[in-house]
């Protein structure tokens, strides 16, 4: 489970920012102040950090400044009441990935944030072939037989077993599918998601009304255990 530290003082936007991002299937750290934000951001490594501009203690840039020195990798999306083009710079050539202004979109905001874990995160490289259960599945031919016998699986349903298998034991919400597999610009709905994987079950599962391998999280979306 990938997580978040929000580094935010209006205790309103803190709360809505943590509830939003635990709906999603992130684990979630919040500061209040600057001095806490920076301690939490170096001892906890966090996978990504919501960052404002304007706290009590060091500033956002401080905070910005100090982390990147240390840990240049993580990424830092910053949030502010400030529009100014200048007030933008600053930011961005102290290290930040990306910069949000308040008001801000949620669901944008989101986007946002997978698009930075995605530019981020380690290429995980998956064996040309992956066992699990009675399934034995070949990326390089695209093949795959369950229990001996060969069963066909779209090109898409590879896409999304690799996924899946590239994040074994995490909750990966439907979002999150939608834009890896899907992608951003060309956005179905979640129904596109839970159809796909009805099909899944179906030639993967040894019971697929009761799946042991690909398990829905409620409210959430999938989990995949081999």
């Amino acid at each position: 489970m990938k997580s978040i530290l929000v580094i935010e003082d209006d205790v309103s936007i803190l709360r809505g920012l943590k509830d939003n991002l635990e709906f999603e299937g992130y684990e979630v750290l919040t500061a209040a102040d600057g001095q806490e934000g920076i301690v939490l951001a170096l001892e906890k490594s966090p996978d990504l950090i919501l960052l404002d501009i304007m706290l009590p203690g060091p500033s956002g840039y401080d905070i910005c400044r100090r982390v990147k020195e240390q840990k240049p990798d993580l990424p830092i999306i910053m949030l502010t009441a400030r529009s100014k083009e200048v007030d933008k710079i600053a930011g961005l050539d102290l290290g930040a990935d990306d910069y949000v202004t308040k008001p801000f979109s949620t669901p944008e905001l989101l986007a946002r944030i997978r698009a930075a874990l995605r530019r981020t995160r380690a290429e995980t490289s998956i064996a040309e072939t992956y066992s699990f259960g009675n399934v034995v599945m070949d990326f390089k031919q695209y093949r795959t037989l369950v229990n001996n016998e060969e069963v066909h699986l779209s090109a898409r349903e590879y896409e999304i077993m690799k996924f899946f298998i590239e994040h074994a034991g995490d909750v990966v919400p439907r979002s999150v599918l939608l834009d890896e597999v899907w992608g951003y610009e060309s956005y179905p709905t979640t129904r596109t998601v839970d159809n796909h994987i009805l099909d899944l079950r179906k030639k993967l599962e040894d019971e697929p009304a009761r799946p042991t391998h690909i398990l829905s999280i409620r409210g959430v979306g999938y989990k995949f255990v081999p």
